[in-house]
């Protein structure tokens, strides 16, 4: 008899497991998608490549669409299927990750925004360098979020606060450099740096969130959500 009563669920338990795991790929899909617009971003900055630029704007509504269609996902399975515990866990966190993954989106395209302003800011090599410096950690702490996110490896979460204080380096060292900024195109030379610049540590910042979602997720441990308020 309680083999009887048990028998009717292990199915529908298979097929929540099974939608959970297709939500897992979706989601890295969308993060692949996310990371060639943040390469192509920091070949934007380094290059001034236009067309590049314009291809990265068209690019975003797909991401946007990916992000509605995987947040209705999340909210039609809680619905349905009422998670408890990990599983409950797994999709409250993949509702955040969507968010930082579409913030990510959304600061690339700023980088690349500023590709008309390309000329002016090779005129500063120093302030260029230290830029380009900014965009391949941020790069690297988004793949190692990825990676991290894939894996489900703490090890590799760990070392986005460590890419996170060398992001925090960097901009003090640009904010450093346009103050010394002098000649006709300083002022806007230092916005648009100011803007790539921030739009980079932020990214970076949102790479740290991802690991420490997954710090959550693997553990439980609501300490791991301190990230998300600063």
């Amino acid at each position: 008899m309680a083999t009887g009563a048990s028998g009717p669920a292990e199915p529908l338990r298979q097929h929540f497991t099974s939608e959970l795991q297709q939500l897992g790929l979706q989601v890295e899909v969308m993060a692949i998608r996310v990371g060639d617009a943040l390469r192509s971003a920091r070949e934007v900055l380094a290059t001034g490549d236009e067309a590049l630029a314009d291809r990265v704007v068209a690019g975003d509504d797909e991401i946007d669409s990916m992000h509605v269609s995987l947040t209705e996902r999340c909210y039609d399975l809680i619905r349905r299927e009422s998670p408890v515990a990990a599983d409950l866990r797994l999709v409250v966190s993949v509702l955040r990750i969507l968010e930082e993954l579409e913030r990510i989106g959304d600061l690339a395209l700023r980088v690349v925004k500023a590709a008309p302003d390309h000329d002016a800011l090779v005129r500063h090599p120093e302030v260029v360098a230290t830029l380009l410096r900014m965009a391949e950690v941020a790069v690297e702490s988004f793949d190692c979020a990825l990676e991290a996110w894939s894996t489900r490896d703490p090890a590799h979460a760990e070392d986005l606060s460590r890419r996170d204080a060398v992001m925090d380096e960097h901009y003090l060292a640009l904010t450093e450099r346009l103050v010394g900024l002098s000649g006709p195109d300083a002022a806007h030379v230092a916005i648009t740096a100011v803007l790539v610049g921030r739009s980079l540590e932020r990214i970076a910042d949102h790479a740290v969130v991802i690991g420490e979602r997954l710090g959550y997720l693997l553990t439980g441990d609501t300490r791991y959500l301190a990230s998300e308020v600063r």
